[in-house]
This record gives structure tokens, C-alpha cells and sequence, in this order.
């Protein structure tokens, strides 16, 4: 049992990464939970150590040595506190050897699939593939792709309570003729949760109990407008921790050092969001942008959603995300005169040499540019996944039991969007600040009033997987240590024409001055606000234009101005660029020198070194995809 709160004056927390593994310490003072050190060491998970345990523990004694004071006892944790020695609590996250992988099979890709999915995705998994009978693909191909990815575990689901059940005999066939085997350890089966209609579930597990661990949970569409994703998830969970962790090397020593269950990074980011969400009663949308994957989570009305985009990253899978943007999507975001060949030249070699950061203000440019259309595409397909749903009581094969009733209507109102937190290293490592409030509020384009946030150190999943036990240290923690507010986007959803007047917006100053500044149509303005925190802001928009009180009228907020300031977006809703390449360089560049995004003389001076050339966006214009220079990279025709 861990220790109650009231004596918790110290607490370790570790995130075992793909790469590397961090360290976090929070202590008790004064005035409440600080986050006072960090460190950080590569993951060992791979050879030539294949334990996790030595990058912990480098990990801990790089805190020990920032801190000045004994965590470890030779290999040993110091626990619980003694003196100056030690600490109360220790908790872990892992995503370490590719994190939790799953695949999901289900019989109709839209529906039983999809909701497996969901629910892989909510207990912190990489969907490696979803398999459906109506998928298009050979019975082989299916049954090849099942043996080579390997999944930790396989999460089944399909047909609803009373229905057929011999399209399920026949994935369960596929499933054990492709005979999967496991990454870690050999002597274990792979997990199989069949969360699909009750009347298979004997069927299931003589089909396939002798080559898999079958578990049998509550169907995850026992209708067809019925959605229970809870039973898989939490199955999930436990199995993550049961089989998953106690095979992969080290893990079995961290289980016993760790006072909760070890949690899947992405499903720490996501409890500590839902729990953020409900203590302000706010809607969140939160994403963690990565070099290979870019999660976003969402806790809009009550329903939380995550997805994961596999492929789109910024180092491991940046060529994915020109593929899938499109040269010209990527280029309108530049502030000069850029080339396709230039463009993936660049890209090529963040792809080889993953871990290489910007050297030069035109590269940085280049790179928060793609990290704009991956944070767009990722955003883009979490909208089409994320749902409204209905609580309901029904009865379920076990008992009643709350579900959701699926209404199929999309849940992200970006007008109702209260909240928007940024994570990973593009976003919280960028040189200005203003640097990340621009990204998000270019990629995800906020409407009405949106507070904007990044994570300081990518201490969400430690305090995620703290928040299991002390939801209110980490909720404290969270808010004092973990959020950088940027401040507050005012965004006016309508459209005009160039000049034309869009808002009015009178600040009342922390030394009780008032500043009013007016916004033209196309205009991106700043109110800045010393030392940041709380002020009271009087907005007036325009007639057709809406802030969230409706179109032309009045609202009285309170709004956050952080490190940024108030952020005067009237760029319009829906967004657009100017066609004209003169044009496009201009506006880029008055927004820049409005939020002071980076030098604005240098930016110049580039803009003279590769001047504007009306024609390049009509030469250009189509190259989403187009073969170019990509396909010639790679040698495809």
C-alpha cells in the first residue's frame, strides 16, 4: 500500500521512453508540491544491456547528483525517506521496445473494428493494424501481416449480443493460423481479449485457446448503437502489466520497485488530461508530438478520445508527413521562396540523422513548418474518431451496467474548446515561446476563446501515473509546474474582406490601466500584459463575427495572458492563405514581426536571399503526392 498523502514529502517518478528514460523528483514545501530536479539517461531496454533497470537507475543517480543528496543504496532505493536519504513514493510509466503494441480484429471495419480500435487506443496502445473481414485484403495477406508484427496483445471484437457467429470463428481461425508469436520471452501466449458477441465466446475459446491466453470481456458493441469500451480497456490494462511487462527485460525488478501498476506513457498523458478536464470543467484537446508518432487526446463533454498517428513524426517519419501534406501544404507556412528539391533534401537528412536539431534560423523555419501540417493531419484524423456518446443503463451479459450510447455525431466544437496543451520537444523545447503558440494556433486554428499551453519538461506521464494514487499532488503539480501558459487566443469565427474591421478588445491591466487595440480582417495582434497572469477583457465583434456569444455580440472574460499575451487572431474562420506568392511572404511575415516568432531581420534577410517568384506557387500548386522529387528519393516511378 503506498504511503498515505499526508506523509508524502518526496516522490521519484520515471517515464522508461523508446529512447531515452526520465526522472522526475516533486517535494513538499512550504507552499504546497514543486517539481525540483529532473534527469535523464538513454532506455536500456536493447543491447547490449537488455534491462531496463540500468537506465533507471543512471537515470536516478543523475537526479541524485543535480539534487546533492542519496536516492540509491548500491542498487537498492532508498525507501521510505530517511533524513536527508531516500523518498516516499516511487511510480513509472513505460513505452519502452515500441511501448504496448496491439492489434485489433473485428468483422466490419466501420463499426466493431473501429470501436476495438478505440478502445486499444484509450488503454495507451499502438494499433500496429486492424484487421476486418470486409478489409479488402486475402485471407494470407492478413494471416502475413498477424506473424510479422507481433503484437503484445490481440483485442477481437464483432458482432452484436444474439447475432451470427461464423464470420467470428473464421478471424479466430486467421488469427491462429498466422500462429503470432511474442516479442518478449517465449515460453508465454499471446494475449487474446474477445470483447464481441457473448454467443461466441465459447466458439472463440476452443478455436483458439490452445495457442493463445484467451480472455473473455463484456462485447464492446453489444448493439448495434451501443458502445462499452471500459471491460477491454481495463482488461488491457491489467494485461499490459500481468504478461506484457513481466517479459520484457528489467521489467520484473521494476514492478517490485513501483508503489502503483506500471502505465503506458500515452495512457499516463491521457488520465492526466481527463482529470485536468474535470477539475477546471473545461473541454481539453491536448497533443504530444514525437519523432516517429504524434498522439492527441481530447476530454470534450465528459467523453475522452485518444488517437495515435503512427506515421507522422518529426524526425523517424518526417518523410510520412510530406507524403501525406503534400509539398505545398508545407511550403505556404515558409517566409521565403522555397523549392521542392530543397525542401526534401532537407527532410532526407532529418530522416538519417533523427536526432540532429536546427542549427540555422531558416532550418528551424523549415521544421516548424512540417511540425504545422503533421500536428494538422493528426488533429484531422482524432476528429474523425472522436465521437459524442450518450450515458445509458442497460443490461449487459453480466449485469446492468452504465454504457455509451453512440450518436455518431462529431464531439470537437472548436468554438466550445476551452483548452489547447502542447507536448514534445518541437513545441516545449522551442527557442521562443511564441514559436509554439503560433504552431498551434496555425495548425489546430481555435475558435472563439482558446487558452494555449505547453508541457515545460514532458511531465505528464509522471504525473499521469501519480495521479493514480494522489490525483491531487499531481493535479497540483500539473498546474504549477508542468503548464507554461502561452495565453489566450481570440479567435473570430466568419469572413470578410481584407481591412475590414473584425473586433474590438479593451484589457483592464494588473496596475488597472486599460488597453483597447483593434483588429482588421487578415490582422494577427498581441496585447501583451506584464508579468502575464489573470486579466478581466471586454470583446466586441463585429457584425457576422462570433466569439462564442453569438454573431456581433459582446463578451466579458477573464482570460489568461501568460508568457505570449493576448493573441488577437482575425485571420478568419475558415482560415486561408493568399494565392499570390508576394502576398503569402507578406502576411507570413507581418504575423511574424506581430508575435515577435523569430528575428524578424533575419527572416528578412533571407527573404532576400531567395526573393519572391510569382510563379512558384502555380508550379507548385498540386503537389500533394505528385511523384516529384520524393518519389525519385526512393526510387519509385
Amino acid at each position: 500500500m503506498p504511503v498515505a498523502a499526508k506523509n508524502v514529502t518526496s516522490i521519484l517518478a520515471t517515464d522508461v521512453g523508446s529512447t531515452t528514460t526520465k526522472a522526475i523528483l516533486i517535494e513538499k514545501k512550504e507552499d504546497g508540491y514543486h517539481l525540483v530536479q529532473r534527469g535523464e539517461m538513454p532506455t536500456t531496454v536493447e543491447k547490449p544491456w537488455e534491462n531496463v533497470m540500468v537506465g533507471v537507475r543512471k537515470a536516478i543517480r543523475r537526479v541524485q547528483e543535480l539534487e546533492q543528496r542519496p536516492f540509491l543504496e548500491g542498487d537498492d532505493l532508498i525507501r521510505p525517506k530517511q533524513g536527508n536519504r531516500g523518498v516516499d513514493v516511487y511510480v513509472s510509466t513505460s513505452s519502452a521496445g515500441g511501448g504496448l503494441q496491439m492489434m485489433v480484429c473485428g468483422l466490419v471495419k466501420s463499426i466493431s473494428a473501429t470501436s476495438a480500435h478505440r478502445a486499444a487506443l484509450g488503454a495507451g496502445a499502438v494499433v500496429l493494424d486492424v484487421i476486418a473481414v470486409d478489409d479488402e485484403r486475402l485471407d494470407s495477406e492478413k494471416i502475413s501481416r498477424i506473424s510479422q508484427l507481433r503484437p503484445d496483445i490481440i483485442l477481437m471484437s464483432g458482432g452484436v449480443d444474439g447475432g451470427s457467429v461464423t464470420y467470428l470463428a473464421a478471424v479466430a481461425e486467421l488469427i491462429t493460423q498466422a500462429n503470432p508469436q511474442p516479442r518478449f520471452g517465449k515460453s508465454y501466449k499471446i494475449p487474446l481479449v474477445y470483447a464481441g458477441n457473448v454467443d461466441a465466446q465459447d466458439l472463440i475459446e476452443s478455436i483458439a485457446g490452445e495457442m493463445l491466453d484467451v480472455h473473455l470481456v463484456e462485447n464492446l458493441r453489444p448493439s448495434h448503437d451501443v458502445e462499452n469500451l471500459a471491460p477491454a480497456r481495463d482488461t488491457i490494462h491489467q494485461l499490459f502489466m500481468d504478461h506484457v511487462m513481466a517479459q520484457a527485460p528489467g521489467y520484473e525488478e521494476l514492478m517490485e520497485w513501483v508503489d502503483s501498476n506500471i502505465m503506458p506513457t500515452p495512457g499516463a498523458v491521457g488520465r492526466i488530461i481527463s482529470l485536468m478536464a474535470e477539475k477546471y470543467n473545461a473541454n481539453i484537446v491536448g497533443v504530444d508530438i514525437g519523432g516517429a508518432t504524434t498522439d492527441v487526446f481530447s476530454a470534450f463533454e465528459g467523453t475522452f478520445t485518444r488517437t495515435v498517428s503512427a506515421n507522422l513524426g518529426m524526425s523517424y517519419s518526417v518523410t510520412n508527413v510530406l507524403e501525406e501534406a503534400g509539398f505545398e501544404n508545407i511550403r505556404k507556412w515558409i517566409p521565403f521562396t522555397l523549392n521542392e528539391e530543397e525542401l526534401c533534401n532537407w527532410i532526407s537528412n532529418k530522416m538519417v540523422r533523427p536526432t540532429t536539431i536546427p542549427h540555422t534560423l531558416d532550418s528551424l523555419m523549415v521544421e516548424h513548418a512540417i511540425a504545422r501540417e503533421a500536428l494538422r493531419l493528426s488533429f484531422d484524423h482524432h476528429k474523425s474518431l472522436a465521437k459524442k456518446v450518450e450515458k445509458e443503463q442497460v443490461q449487459s451479459w453480466k449485469k446492468e451496467t452504465q454504457m455509451f450510447l453512440s450518436t455518431g455525431e462529431d464531439i470537437i466544437d472548436m468554438i466550445e474548446l476551452d483548452m489547447l496543451v502542447g507536448s514534445g520537444g518541437v513545441l516545449s523545447h522551442a527557442p521562443r515561446r511564441a514559436q509554439a503558440m503560433m504552431m498551434l494556433l496555425d495548425a489546430f486554428l481555435p475558435e472563439g476563446i482558446t487558452e494555449l499551453a505547453v508541457d515545460s519538461i514532458f511531465m505528464m506521464p509522471h504525473l499521469g501515473v501519480l495521479s493514480t494514487i494522489y490525483p491531487d499532488i499531481a493535479t497540483e503539480v500539473f498546474d504549477r509546474d508542468c503548464l507554461i501558459r502561452l495565453g489566450t487566443a481570440v479567435c473570430p469565427v466568419g469572413r470578410g474582406r481584407n481591412g475590414q474591421k473584425v473586433m474590438t478588445v479593451k484589457v483592464t491591466m494588473p496596475d488597472g490601466t486599460t488597453v483597447a487595440e483593434e483588429a482588421a480582417y487578415g490582422d494577427l495582434k498581441v496585447i501583451k500584459v506584464p508579468g502575464g497572469g489573470k486579466v478581466k477583457a471586454e470583446i466586441t465583434p463585429e457584425r457576422g463575427f462570433d466569439v462564442g456569444a453569438g454573431r456581433g455580440r459582446k463578451l466579458e472574460r477573464e482570460l489568461e495572458a501568460g508568457l505570449a499575451g493576448i493573441v488577437l487572431d482575425a485571420r478568419g474562420r475558415p482560415f486561408s492563405l493568399p494565392e499570390s506568392e508576394s502576398e503569402r511572404v507578406a502576411k507570413l511575415t507581418q504575423w511574424i514581426e506581430a508575435l515577435q516568432v523569430y528575428d524578424i531581420e533575419k527572416v528578412r534577410h533571407y527573404q532576400e536571399q531567395f526573393p519572391v517568384k510569382e510563379d512558384t506557387a502555380a508550379a507548385t500548386k498540386g503537389g500533394k503526392k505528385d511523384g516529384g522529387f520524393l518519389a525519385r528519393l526512393f526510387g519509385r516511378k
